[in-house]
């Protein structure tokens, strides 16, 4: 059986697991109930919550899968690594404290899942505000390198919060939104915009262009001391 959630990462729906691993959600519960290799945490109406660990151990299922194991092997195989403590672990697991910071100011928890977990294996370092306030608070509090703002957050409020960022710093901006206000945000002082729904390769290329690179690329750059 999976190792249950320790408390120290962030949990992700059914949702979110599948689409990070590009498998349906249906193809998750057929695994849990039919292997009870990996079992996600519940909620009190529930609702299945995977953790990072989990995610990765998914992601190891899939690639042996993928290879032309069966399922019922793959699963096997995983439980053979869990008991041998070597299990798939999580890609970032540790955060680098030097890391960039983004601050993710979104709405729909789904969407802020998602890009989270996206942007952590990219080697960000992520804080996620689910309304205007918090986001002004994190945003004070945290510094980060890279706002991510919904403009329709708190009600639309995303549009007068990107105004108030740029006005009080240079830091770039990337809003996104699920309908068209490409225009109105760069006029408000937005670095960038981004249709939503997010693809992963574009919302990973988008941060790359507007903080240089990946963290994992700076770091692998970083001169080696002797």
């Amino acid at each position: 059986m999976s190792s249950p959630w320790t408390g120290d990462q962030p949990l992700y729906s059914i949702g979110a697991a599948a689409k990070i691993i590009a498998v349906p959600a249906a193809t998750l519960r057929a695994w849990e109930e039919r292997y009870g290799v990996i079992k996600p945490v519940r909620t009190e109406g529930a609702q299945r919550l995977y953790s990072r660990n989990q995610v990765e151990q998914l992601k190891f299922i899939k690639a042996q899968i993928e290879s032309g194991v069966s399922a019922a092997d793959a699963h096997r195989l995983l439980g053979e690594e869990i008991a041998a403590g070597g299990a798939p672990a999580a890609t970032a697991e540790a955060e680098d404290r030097n890391a960039p910071l983004i601050l993710i100011a979104e709405r729909e928890a789904y969407a802020a899942e998602f890009a989270e977990y996206l942007l952590r294996t990219e080697g960000y370092a992520v804080s996620i505000a689910r309304d205007a306030h918090q986001t002004r608070l994190l945003f004070a509090e945290r510094s980060p390198a890279l706002v991510i703002i919904d403009l329709l957050i708190s009600g639309g409020a995303g549009f007068r919060l990107t105004g108030e960022l740029r006005a009080e710093s240079e830091i770039p901006i990337l809003a996104v939104a699920s309908l068209d206000a490409a225009s109105e945000a760069v006029t408000l002082g937005a670095s960038a915009f981004l249709r939503k729904p997010l693809e992963p390769l574009v919302l990973a290329s988008t941060v790359r262009d507007l903080l240089g690179t990946s963290a994992l690329a700076r770091a692998s750059r970083q001169p080696v001391s002797t």
